[in-house]
């Protein structure tokens, strides 16, 4: 099976034109004529994560994030960037990013958070409808059972193996109706809002976002890489389902660049 078979799967699932105006989704580096030898999957791409692919006989990295969201006008040593677009090219390792295409996609990053909260009846908020594509930046969903609010935040650590959440003052009435954003989602904090979510869990939010909301809703902000860290588990699903035979390798590399003292 070629490279652009697996793309084509990957992006039958979560179109292209579903990502933001700003985004690079889609390929990043390499030939897409050639046969698969393996697909490993990731969040970030850096250099580690090429000399993971390699060690592990994969001539694919499928990721998140991008590796490249600007033009290069140089390709050498000079930065990470550069030196991992050397080294993917080096080894005839070809990169591919599903980024805000799969965020805003259904079935994509968001129902994956929610799937792994256990919520129920989970749909998109913050809707759009890209050539006839339903899609979102967000999804809302409901607890099986109310929660209180420490319990609430004490779980969704416990789910995303998080030390430390970063939240507003504590609700004192029940959690239930939780709305989703995984990455950096505080653009997404006044819909939540609106659509009457108890509590919003996000990746990352400005400092100043925090303010004004007291009992109006719960935020709870776990990491940006914690937030996303089960896309690979998406990843994994499509290319096992769609491109049998593709040996599918989740990787060991830890490539969140933050770490907590």
């Amino acid at each position: 099976m070629k490279i652009k078979e697996v793309m084509t799967a990957l992006e039958r699932f979560a179109p292209l034109p579903l990502q933001e105006g700003w985004d690079n989704s889609g390929l990043q580096i390499g030939l897409t004529e050639v046969a698969v030898s393996g697909a490993l999957l990731c969040l970030d791409v850096n250099e580690d994560i090429i000399d993971e692919a390699v060690s592990k006989g994969c001539n694919l990295v499928v990721s998140h994030h991008p590796l490249l969201f600007h033009g290069l006008k140089t390709i050498s040593d000079a930065d990470s960037v550069q030196r991992t677009v050397m080294k993917a090219i080096e080894n005839r390792v070809a990169v591919v990013s599903m980024h805000t295409n799969m965020d805003n996609a259904r079935g994509g990053v968001n129902f994956k958070i929610a799937e792994k909260m256990g919520l129920e009846n989970v749909g998109f908020f913050a809707r759009k409808d890209v050539g006839g594509i339903e899609a979102g930046s967000g999804v809302i969903g409901e607890l099986p059972e109310p929660l209180g609010a420490t319990d609430f935040v004490r779980n969704v650590k416990k789910q995303f193996g998080v030390d430390c959440a970063m939240c507003n003052e504590l609700l004192k009435r029940p959690v239930r109706r939780v709305a989703i954003c995984g990455g950096a989602g505080d653009f997404l904090l006044d819909e939540a809002i609106k659509e009457g979510a108890d509590a919003f869990v996000t990746g990352e939010m400005h400092y100043h976002v925090y303010f004004g909301h007291g009992q109006e809703i719960q935020i709870c902000v776990i990491g940006h890489y914690q937030s996303e860290q089960f896309t690979k588990e998406i990843f994994k699903s499509i290319i096992e389902e769609e491109c049998p035979g593709v040996p599918v390798v989740m990787a060991g590399t830890n490539t969140n660049p933050i770490i907590y003292l």
